[in-house]
């Protein structure tokens, strides 16, 4: 997987229908276009845009459950991997962004691909607490620090999905100090270092019975 990716191969590995795909050509030709005067993604990542962010959003979908009906989206930032979700048909999806430059490429980027989402433009903390089926995160903080922050949408039956790098098992181990939770790792499909991590019956140590 070393020659750079474009959207007919992110198809090749993606089952979307033409209408899909040209949704995320419209998301990803405008994240270009802001990238060029807001921070987005880094700007070096831009000529692998589809390997780098879009295939590392939309690896997600196949580890959401079928029967989720929300998914809260934490540090959305460019819209990775909340909006790329939304776009491929999660539903409910709300994205939470306390930059106001990114929260207004999130609203354009929303309008711009026909996708319904809902947008938190604050911090996480400031968001009012409710249960998610499902909680994702992309680079947003390690994961002794992140399960705190998505606590408050983590009911009994949440799934959360972090995509990780090399040190995602160092992460956990520092997690479970503090965590209880069942987790499995998957295999990037955008990054041969990288992993997927999939959470469920999260709770902090001390409200175990």
């Amino acid at each position: 997987m070393t020659a750079a990716l474009d959207a007919a191969g992110f198809a090749a590995l993606v089952d979307v229908s033409r209408e899909t795909l040209a949704r995320l050509e419209a998301y990803a030709e405008l994240l270009r276009r802001w990238s060029a005067t807001i921070n987005l993604v880094g700007r070096d990542t831009l000529p692998e845009l589809w390997r780098r962010h879009i295939l590392d959003s939309a690896q997600l979908l196949e580890l959401v459950p079928p029967a989720a009906a929300s998914l809260i989206d934490l540090g959305s930032g460019a819209g990775l991997p909340g909006l790329v979700l939304a776009i491929l048909g999660v539903p409910g999806v709300e994205l939470v962004e306390s930059d106001a430059r990114k929260a207004t490429f999130l609203r354009e980027a929303a309008r711009v691909t026909g996708t319904p989402i809902r947008l938190h433009a604050r911090r996480i903390e400031a968001v009012p607490p409710h249960p998610a089926d499902v909680v994702t995160a992309r680079a947003c903080a390690p994961l002794d620090r992140l399960l705190p922050l998505a606590q408050p949408f983590i009911g009994a039956r949440t799934v959360c999905l972090f995509p990780k790098g090399a040190r995602a098992g160092q992460e956990l181990t520092a997690a479970r100090r503090a965590w209880t939770m069942t987790a499995s790792l998957h295999p990037s499909r955008s990054d041969p270092r990288g992993v997927v991590l999939r959470l469920e019956k999260v709770a902090r140590s001390s409200e175990r019975p």
